[in-house]
């Protein structure tokens, strides 16, 4: 056991030597060969969908400086070509290098073998994104017919952990696809997940990337737009009265005189001190426009 996990080094090696794959699924482990890249097919099961350029160029320089310093890891087909169960990432920048052979691990196992092997090992790795894990957890859910239970035991994650990745799936494309482009965080997306009005939950999208939200803020915008309206309208009731109690009679009667002149809803706040605002709400682009023109007509 300790020779083949020497030669396998610390990838897959020691996901199968740790029983984090089960070793069935594995017949046979050679040793380090020289295979040409001619030879290689891809694995049509990767989970990784995005492939750094500028990442891949880096490599393939040090590729051509250093070699491969960690073989890939290939499955050996009835046809004498290989498919590569780790290492595409390395397989793209060796062909960048201009290499010609690769240095590979040969592995002898099954369609559903190679599957499993090729998700587990890409989930350990810590440059996949939160979609892609996710992805990968649910194909070998369902492609390989795991319970959360011994999914989570598999890859050596927590089970509730498994299942917070999974639930990413359930938010609508255009979130997945901020998550992808780092545009939001998990975090972010955990708190979205406790929206259940999917049009509620992308303004509030929008608003993360546009206002920069901090996930405790967002926490914070959920947990108000989960509060049933019973539960706000005595607040919102005491602040309005307060606020009203406060105010001198004055400041009532411009606040009454300005919603009339313009017709909407206007909010006057001051402050001991003498600071305040003047709010005045509208409820769409046409309500906005004739506040304008009232106002561009007292230019003159």
């Amino acid at each position: 056991m300790n020779a083949k996990k020497n030669a396998l080094g610390r990838g897959l090696g020691a996901l199968i030597d740790d029983a984090i794959l089960p070793k069935e699924i594995v017949q046979a482990v050679e040793a380090s060969n020289e295979v040409s890249i001619d030879l290689i097919d891809v694995n049509p099961f990767q989970p990784r969908q995005d492939f750094d350029e500028e990442a891949l160029e880096e490599l393939a320089a040090s590729i051509r400086q250093l070699g491969i310093i960690q073989p890939l890891t290939l499955r050996k087909l009835d046809n004498g070509r290989f498919q590569i169960i780790a290492g595409e990432r390395r397989l793209r920048a060796a062909k960048i290098a201009g290499l010609r052979t690769v240095p590979a691990f040969l592995i002898t196992t099954n369609d559903q073998g190679m599957l499993e092997m090729a998700l587990v090992e890409n989930i350990q790795r810590t440059d996949l994104n939160p979609i892609e894990i996710a992805i990968s957890y649910q194909r070998l859910i369902d492609e390989c017919n795991l319970t959360q239970e011994t999914l989570s035991e598999r890859v050596g994650k927590k089970r509730a952990t498994v299942a917070n990745y999974l639930r990413l799936l359930k938010l609508p494309p255009e979130i997945q696809a901020g998550i992808r482009e780092e545009k939001i965080s998990m975090g972010h997306a955990k708190a979205l997940l406790a929206i259940d009005d999917v049009e509620q939950m992308i303004e509030v999208y929008h608003q993360i990337i546009e206002k920069q939200l901090s996930v405790r803020e967002v926490e914070e915008m959920v947990r108000v737009i989960n509060q049933p309206a019973e539960a706000i309208e005595p607040i919102e009731l005491k602040t309005k009265a307060k606020e009203a109690q406060s105010q001198p009679t004055e400041y009532a009667e411009l606040k009454a005189q300005l919603s009339q002149f313009f017709n909407s809803n206007v909010e006057f706040k001051r402050k001991p001190n003498g600071e305040g605002k003047i709010i005045i709400t509208f409820k769409n682009d046409a309500e906005l426009e004739k506040i304008l023109s009232l106002l561009d007509s007292k230019k003159d």
